[in-house]
């Protein structure tokens, strides 16, 4: 049996990109994190102990942002999703997708988004 856990539109100030100003300026970045678990020890035993810690979640996503630096939304997305299956062992599976609303193109768009979805290899 699988559940999920979502983080939705979390906002963190980083400093990303491929262009020097952009990791020199900085920029709002949001983050959706969906993990999909078995969590039903969690239901019936109401322990935090059972679950996904979505405040440990939320911390550990916050600190890559807003403290490492990559080019790519593709590796900051896919670090991020890494770092949850490996520090979270309930976890089965990470969707995280990362959505940059200042991107450097002569266009008109709300924003760019980069999706990884990672899973725990057996």
């Amino acid at each position: 049996m699988s559940h999920r856990v979502s983080l939705r539109n979390m906002v963190f100030y980083g400093f990303h990109g491929v262009y020097e100003f952009e990791r020199e300026l900085g920029q709002r970045f949001y983050v959706d994190v969906d993990l999909k678990a078995d969590l039903r020890r969690a239901g019936e035993s109401d322990d935090l102990q059972e679950t996904v810690d979505y405040v440990s979640v939320y911390n550990q996503t916050k600190d890559i942002v807003e403290n490492q630096r990559f080019q790519l939304l593709e590796a900051l997305s896919y670090h991020i999703a890494g770092e949850i299956l490996r520090l979270h062992p309930l976890v089965e599976e990470a969707t995280v997708r990362v959505r940059k609303p200042s991107v450097p193109i002569a266009a008109a768009l709300d924003f760019v988004e980069v999706e990884a979805v990672r899973r725990r290899e057996s």
